[in-house]
């Protein structure tokens, strides 16, 4: 009995991560309420299997096979036809605009003000008249266009000289050396090793994290 659950479990399990990877990373990256009920269901579907007696492996990579089908089939349909689209995830709602708070559009989305206070301090707004313009966002998220006065000064207006921007990269990872990394870097480990040398670290496995970038260079944080 154990082994015939473990086995469907495990079996369950990689069948929802192929799933889920054929799926792709916008089912959580923006997750909308029919992506939330899909996959609660889709996990419910192996969970529910795995535990009633008498259920068969293949009716659960059969079950979880036909309901991925479905939620990639209605993802195309939403992809393809706009109007498809509208219902299936809803559609973003102005809540602030042009400085003043729309009390209909709060009602219709089921908002109140404290809500509306909570997700403008998550974009680091801290009052509710900071915002010129507010969207209530598919996702349950805010976009915020802040007003004039409060919104953070670029580059070209405090008339700062252009520079190149460097991504950061790992080198050294649990104390290993990231090969991959050391080549996007255009360095070697004999340049890496003179590097730790001069920090007296002798061996990779001292190093928890070594991170470089062209501005700052190496950056180092031990175990």
């Amino acid at each position: 009995m154990y082994k015939d659950i473990a086995i469907e479990l495990i079996c369950g399990f990689l069948a929802l991560f192929i799933m889920l990877k054929f799926l792709g990373k916008t089912q959580f990256a923006q997750i909308t309420p029919f992506d939330f009920i899909t996959t609660l269901v889709l996990g419910n579907i192996v969970g529910d299997a795995a535990l009633e007696k008498g259920v068969e492996l293949t009716e659960i990579l059969y079950s979880v096979l036909i309901w991925g089908l479905l939620i990639y089939a209605v993802t195309k349909l939403s992809q393809t036809f706009t109007g498809f689209r509208g219902i299936l995830e809803g559609k973003p709602s102005m809540i602030i605009y042009k400085g003043k708070i729309l009390y209909k559009e709060l009602k219709k989305n089921n908002l109140d003000l404290n809500q509306l206070q909570h997700l403008m301090r998550q974009q680091g707004y801290f009052s509710l008249y900071e915002a010129e313009y507010v969207i209530l966002e598919t996702n349950g998220e805010v976009s915020v266009a802040p007003k004039h006065e409060f919104g953070p000064p670029t580059k070209n207006d405090l008339n700062i000289p252009y520079s190149q921007t460097n991504l950061p990269i790992a080198l050294i990872m649990d104390g290993k050396v990231v090969p991959g990394n050391l080549k996007e870097a255009n360095v070697d480990e004999k340049w890496l090793k003179k590097q730790l040398a001069i920090k007296k670290i002798k061996k990779y496995s001292e190093v928890f994290y070594a991170e470089w970038q062209q501005e700052r260079g190496l950056e180092i944080t031990k175990f």
